[in-house]
């Protein structure tokens, strides 16, 4: 494994001989001498990826833990709770644009820095104010922080790890399904302990802080190399790349925004399911607890996999089948079979840290991961905004789950098409 010597000159990726990963590096420069003590660097760097991961998720599931006791405290309108359950896939969508733009002209380190600040700070004023609007705001801040960490690990994982891009994108997967699941089943313990649901959202600020730590430190590194550099130590910039205007950029985006779609809608909706089948609510929790759960071993393990293989078309083809099981077994025998389709299910949301490997093996350089990261995701999670939503209305319309999970299934074949067309080895820079 060739690590960076220094973080403002990330190492040069030597051509690796095994996988889809094995890409040219582009145009290199001739890095300048490290400077003492620059081992630390890469563990840093390593351990401000973790802490990031582990922040983007909490400050969501947390809030969604204790959203009926906020809702009352802040009188939340109609509107207001709908903007609330629906405003983090937006604030993904729509700040997770800017990213690329953001570390066009900043370097990765300080863009990291400002994000975990705004993650920090929105998670503190929302649990403090005492005002709706200002909530929403503060929200929007602490997911706008989210937002440009979800886009700019997969660069950080080309960039400065690229021959163990599938150990360090299970690491970070991983990080982020305990955040997650951590702040879903722990804020209602810890806000009953303190007597105030302000204080079990509020709590995972400090998670968040903790996290500002390395990127202080790698963002003021980063800055006095950069100043005392006597030769030019990045690659020379190539053309824009567009995702925008290439089939693999919108394939790569129609899979994030399919297996989001069915991902947020089943976090929405498998508990009322499982309640509607005849499961207690707790049990009916648990059960979705364990998809959750389950998921942990499987996002450690299959991005090490899917980077060996050279093609991913039986990973894609595998988890969609599996998926298929799970939603069919749903639809007759949610009660008889619920613990099979849970882990059925658990399986089949292996698309998500497949997709965010995929992002950087489908690019040559960090700057074209960046640049498909941002537009795969971005617009993947616009697709996504309307899962939770068409299940719903569908249930509601219906009384049944045959329809929504119809409405799953040609998600599914849509994510599966699409998995196809990046399933083969082809960069975005190509295109």
């Amino acid at each position: 494994m060739t690590l960076p010597t220094t973080l403002g000159s990330p190492a040069t990726p030597e051509p690796p001989t095994v996988g889809p990963a094995a890409t040219p590096a582009g145009p290199a420069a001739t890095p300048a001498a490290p400077p003492a003590g620059s081992a630390r660097g890469p563990l840093l760097m390593l351990a401000g990826i973790l802490l990031v991961a582990l922040n983007l998720r909490a400050a969501v599931t947390a809030l969604g833990a204790v959203l009926d006791e906020a809702s009352s405290a802040l009188a939340f309108s109609g509107a207001i709770a709908g903007l609330v359950t629906t405003l983090p896939t937006i604030a993904f969508a729509v700040f997770g644009a800017v990213a690329p733009w953001l570390v066009r002209r900043f370097a990765a380190p300080r863009v990291l820095l400002l994000a975990t600040i705004a993650l920090t700070a929105g998670q503190l004023l929302r649990a403090v104010t005492d005002s709706a609007l200002l909530f929403v705001l503060a929200s929007a801040l602490a997911l706008a922080g989210i937002a440009v960490g979800n886009i700019l690990l997969p660069m950080l994982v080309k960039q400065y790890f690229p021959h163990r891009a599938g150990l360090v994108t299970s690491a970070y997967t991983v990080s982020l399904t305990i955040g997650a699941t951590a702040a879903a089943a722990a804020t209602v313990p810890i806000a009953t302990a303190a007597g105030s649901w302000r204080v079990g959202i509020g709590f995972w600020a400090l998670l968040a802080a903790v996290g500002i730590l390395p990127w202080a430190w790698l963002a003021l590194r980063s800055r006095r190399e950069r100043r005392r550099a006597t030769v030019v130590v990045e690659p020379a910039p190539g053309p824009r790349v567009r995702p925008a205007r290439t089939g693999l950029g919108w394939a790569m985006a129609l899979y994030f925004g399919t297996q989001s779609f069915g991902g947020f809608a089943l976090m929405g909706w498998l508990a009322q399911l499982y309640r509607d089948a005849g499961y207690s609510p707790r049990n009916a929790g648990l059960l979705l607890a364990g998809v959750t759960a389950l998921g942990i071993p499987i996002a450690l393990a299959l991005p090490v996999v899917a980077a060996r293989l050279a093609t991913l078309r039986p990973l894609v083809l595998g988890l969609s089948a599996v998926s298929v099981l799970a939603y069919v077994g749903l639809a007759v025998a949610p009660y008889e079979g619920a613990l099979i389709w849970t882990v059925l299910l658990a399986i089949g949301q292996g698309a998500f840290p497949l997709i965010l490997l995929t992002i950087g093996l489908r690019a040559r350089t960090p700057q074209g991961t960046v640049a498909l990261s941002g537009f795969a995701q971005s617009t993947g999670y616009l697709v996504a905004i309307a899962g939770p939503f068409l299940v719903g209305l569908a249930y509601s319309v219906t009384g049944g789950w045959h329809v929504p999970l119809g409405l799953l299934l040609v998600a599914l074949a849509g994510q599966t098409l699409a998995g196809l067309a990046i399933a083969r080895p082809r960069f975005i820079e190509d295109e």
